[in-house]
């Protein structure tokens, strides 16, 4: 008898999550539990003598976004892999889910032997993350480690942490810079100066730094 892992979907575009509940079905020893439109809906659905191994969370959702039902999840039941499933690439939306719990991080277009094999690390390793995640958090995280930011923190400037809090967000540049009044190349010139400073490389690098020293929340 094969021992079967469940999955909850939770995802606001209906035709999406049904058709993607048809794809996991297909899965060796994987099926669908439920499959539901966000947050609040997964909580009324679960049933605690009957969890889902994993569940796929998409990020912007109405009532109880991707964020927030990480949380409660990790909160509540951890034991409970979650994965998270989304068109957004940009760095804040990726680290932000893996700090509210997520254990891997897949982008809707990718290919379904993509998802299977995050399903199998998730379940097996605990963890599942591809290039892009790799790319753009591992190696912050890695820069910010190494790094001797830390005991910098009492040279930064009041615009230099004004800036480093909207990094955490995900405004633009140009949106930064508009709340800053600045340039958009000045406001660039923070991000030059800071990495340099700080000896990182990226805005998510930036972002953690922020996090790490209290300056922001995401």
């Amino acid at each position: 008898m094969t021992d079967t892992k469940y999955i909850a979907i939770v995802d606001d575009h209906t035709m999406f999550r049904k058709g993607l509940a048809s794809l996991i079905n297909f899965f060796p020893n994987y099926k669908v539990l439920f499959d539901v439109g966000n947050g609040k809906e997964f909580i009324d659905q679960l049933d605690k003598n009957q969890l889902p191994a994993i569940a796929l969370l998409d990020i912007v959702m109405p009532e109880m976004d991707g964020y927030a039902t990480a949380e409660w999840i990790r909160d509540n039941y951890p034991d409970i892999k979650i994965l998270a499933l989304s068109t957004m690439d940009s760095e804040t939306a990726i680290i932000r889910m893996i700090k509210s719990g997520a254990r891997g991080y897949v982008l809707k277009d990718a290919d379904p032997s993509e998802l299977k094999l995050a399903f199998d690390d998730v379940l097996s390793r605990g963890y599942f993350y591809n290039d892009l995640v790799s790319r753009k958090v591992l190696g912050a995280v890695h820069q910010l480690t190494e790094s001797k930011s830390t005991s910098t923190f009492a040279n930064l400037n009041a615009r230099e942490i004004e800036f480093l809090k909207y990094a955490c967000t995900e405004m633009t540049y140009k949106e930064i810079a508009e709340k800053m009044f600045l340039s958009v190349r000045t406001v660039e010139g923070y991000r030059d100066t800071l990495c340099e400073k700080l000896e990182l490389k990226t805005r998510i690098g930036l972002a953690m730094y922020a996090v790490k020293n209290r300056i922001a929340e995401i």
